[in-house]
């Protein structure tokens, strides 16, 4: 089914979830799924996305310093931010790409502000300075419990500075999610990410196909 003459305009996609749900795998499928019915799709991902979004990645994931202060975090985070919407996401949807990222700013609030327990008004003063009322059309929370998403983690082998923390971290960062959940459940739909491979993609294909339903 070729879906593109009859959309106007980019949409915005976020897939959101503690480490081990599966993200790659997902926004992979999700990808794919699109671009089969026609639909222009840019996947990118936070941080990152832009050359200076990804050194400030890749060292926010692989600095030896595990000290670094939390609203070092946040501001970093928010300037790999800055730079991903300024020269990727807005021109992308302005163009009528559709925009898959792993990650936004809802990833802000559960790890800065859940994991490393910044106050919540703190985020939404850059969100609002940064962003500017962007966000997404629709997010997708791969959900599953923390020692289910850890054991994923270990298996892998090495893991990075946020992968290293502590289990009483990642159930704030869940709970956080899932708080934001509540209190927005038409853009954040929960996805049971600990259910058999099959059963993810069905209710990912729901979801996806009740908010293409809404968009035409």
């Amino acid at each position: 089914m070729k879906l593109r003459t009859k959309l106007r305009h980019g949409r915005f996609i976020t897939l959101e979830g503690i480490e081990g749900v599966g993200k790659s795998t997902h926004l992979r499928f999700v990808r794919n799924w699109l671009q089969k019915r026609d639909i222009p799709v840019l996947q990118t991902r936070e941080p990152g996305g832009t050359l200076a979004a990804e050194k400030i990645r890749d060292w926010l994931l692989h600095a030896a310093n595990d000290k670094l202060p939390a609203m070092s975090e946040l501001l970093l985070m928010f300037a790999a931010r800055a730079s991903h919407v300024q020269q990727v996401i807005q021109p992308a949807l302005a163009s009528g790409r559709w925009v898959l990222c792993d990650r936004f700013t809802d990833a802000s609030y559960a790890y800065q502000g859940g994991g490393r327990k910044l106050p919540e008004r703190q985020i939404a003063q850059l969100e609002h300075m940064v962003i500017k009322g962007l966000k997404p059309d629709l997010t997708m929370l791969l959900d599953a419990p923390v020692q289910v998403g850890l054991n994923r983690v270990r298996q892998r082998g090495q893991r990075d500075r946020f992968e290293r923390e502590q289990r009483t971290f990642f159930e704030r960062v869940r709970r956080t999610y899932l708080r934001r959940a509540r209190h927005e459940p038409r853009r954040i739909q929960i996805i049971r990410a600990d259910a058999p491979l099959q059963e993810v993609r069905q209710s990912i294909v729901a979801v996806l196909e009740k908010h293409l339903t809404r968009w035409l």
